[in-house]
C-alpha cells in the first residue's frame, strides 16, 4: 500500500500542505522549525486516533487548541489521503476533518471512498458526528458509532455485517505505520530472552528483535551482519553468540584488535546502523516508514550507503525521511525531494524537481548535496 497524495488543513504550522505524486521514497529537507516534525507528527495522530479515540489523540498534544493553527480555532483540522492497496488497483481516497464543538474534539466528519481511472470516484461511507451511511450492496445503510470520536474505520469492527474492501485496508495501513524514533543508549544492553517479531519505535527492543530474526530468518540475520563489516569503517567481522541464559550476543572484532568487544560497548553510530539494517530486513515491512534526521551518530561517508538501503525498502514499503545531511542528500534523485519552508507563519511544501533551475544544474553535474550545503535549493538563501 502506497500513499500518493495527502492533504493537510490546520494541524500546527501544516496550515495549508498538499503533497501530490507522492513517491516510493521521500526525503524532506528544510530548516529547523520549518514543520518537518510536524509532518510525521501527522501519521502518530492518525494512528493515535484509531487505536484511541480522536480526544485522547489530542489531549496527548495538549488539546485541540493546542493542535489546530494559530488564528485557525474556529475552523476544522483536516487530512485527505490517497492510497493504492497494489500496482494497477483503485485508489482508496480517506478523509478526517476534526471540529471541537462545545471544547469537545468530535470528528465532523469521515469519509472513505475509491477512485477509478477515470477519476471517477465511488462512494464507501461518510459519518458526521458518529452518524452515517455505508454502503452494502449498492444500497446505503445507517450506522451509529458509540461516539462522536470514534473513527468510523475502527468502530464498523463492531458491525459484523460491514466487510467492504477498502474499509479494513485502510484500518490495517494506519495500524502498520511506523514512526522510528530510535534511543540508541537503551538499546545496546541485553534485555529480557523473549524475541520480538519487529524493532520498537524507539529501538530499546534492538537485541530481541535481532534475537527473532537469527532464530526465525537466519540467512536474512547473516546479511545484515555482512552489511555491518562492510558498512562500519574497522569493523573487519561481526559475530552473534547464544548465551546460556538463551540471550544473543553480538561481538565486533576490530582490525586493530585482537580480540572482539560486545555490542554494549560499541559506539552509538555502529548500533544505529545495525538498528537501522534490522529495521528495514523486518519480514513483514510495515506499509510506512518515517525517519527523521538518520545522520546523527552516523559517519558521514556511510549515509549514502544507507539511502540505498532506504531505497531498497521502499520496493516493499513506503518510506519517509528528514534529513539536513548533504552527504545523505547526494544518494537522493531530484525527484524523491520536498522542501519546507515557512511563510507567514505557516509550512509550504515544494517538490523540486518541479524547479527547472535546480534540474538544469543536477544535468550539469552538481549534487543535491552540493547545493544544498551552499543555499542553492532552499531560493538561493
Amino acid at each position: 500500500m502506497q500513499i500518493e497524495s495527502i492533504k493537510i488543513k490546520n494541524y500546527k504550522a501544516l496550515q495549508d500542505v498538499c503533497i501530490e505524486n507522492i513517491t516510493p521514497m521521500t526525503v524532506i529537507i528544510g530548516e529547523n522549525g520549518v514543520g518537518k516534525s510536524t509532518f510525521f507528527d501527522v501519521f502518530r495522530f492518525l494512528q493515535d486516533c484509531l487505536n484511541t479515540n480522536v480526544k485522547t489523540a489530542l489531549d496527548k498534544r495538549g488539546g485541540f487548541k493546542e493542535v489546530v493553527s494559530r488564528g485557525r480555532a474556529d475552523e476544522e483540522i483536516g487530512f485527505e489521503l490517497k492510497f493504492r492497496l497494489e500496482k494497477n488497483t483503485v485508489t482508496i481516497i480517506y478523509k478526517l476533518y476534526i471540529s471541537n464543538v462545545g471544547g469537545r474534539p468530535t470528528v465532523a466528519k469521515e469519509y472513505l471512498g475509491s477512485e477509478f481511472s477515470q477519476k471517477i470516484e465511488g462512494f464507501l461511507f461518510e459519518f458526521t458526528k458518529g452518524v452515517g451511511k455505508v454502503l452494502d450492496l449498492l444500497d446505503l445503510k445507517p450506522y451509529n458509532l458509540d461516539s462522536p470520536d470514534v473513527l468510523a474505520i475502527k468502530g464498523l469492527g463492531q458491525f459484523k455485517s460491514v466487510n467492504l474492501p477498502g474499509i479494513a485496508e485502510c484500518r490495517k495501513m494506519i495500524e502498520g505505520w511506523t514512526i522510528s524514533d530510535f534511543r540508541i543508549s537503551s538499546a545496546s544492553n541485553l534485555q529480557d530472552n523473549v524475541a520480538s517479531e519487529h524493532l520498537s519505535v524507539n529501538g530499546e527492543n534492538l537485541s530481541q528483535a535481532a534475537k527473532y530474526l537469527y532464530e526465525n530468518h537466519k540467512p536474512t540475520f547473516n546479511k545484515i551482519l555482512e552489511k555491518m563489516k562492510k558498512r562500519i569503517p574497522g569493523v573487519v567481522d561481526v559475530q552473534a553468540e547464544p548465551t546460556i541464559d538463551d540471550r544473543l550476543v553480538l561481538r565486533f572484532k576490530d582490525g586493530a584488535f585482537k580480540d572482539p568487544f560486545l555490542s554494549k560497548y560499541a559506539s552509538d553510530g555502529t548500533m544505529k546502523m545495525f538498528a537501522y539494517l534490522v529495521l528495514l530486513a523486518d519480514p513483514s515491512p510495515s506499509p510506512l516508514l518515517c525517519i527523521e534526521e538518520p545522520e546523527n551518530q552516523l559517519y558521514p561517508q556511510i549515509l549514502g550507503t544507507l539511502a540505498e538501503e532506504f531505497r531498497e525498502y521502499s520496493d516493499k514499503g513506503q518510506i519517509f525521511v528528514s534529513t539536513h545531511s548533504p552527504d545523505f542528500l547526494n544518494s537522493v534523485e531530484l525527484n524523491e525531494l520536498i522542501l519546507f519552508k515557512k511563510k507567514d507563519g505557516y509550512t509550504t511544501a515544494k517538490r523540486l524537481s518541479e524547479d527547472a533551475t535546480i534540474g538544469a544544474m543536477i544535468d550539469y553535474g552538481d549534487k543535491l548535496g552540493w547545493l544544498w550545503k551552499q543555499g542553492l535549493l532552499d531560493g538561493g538563501k
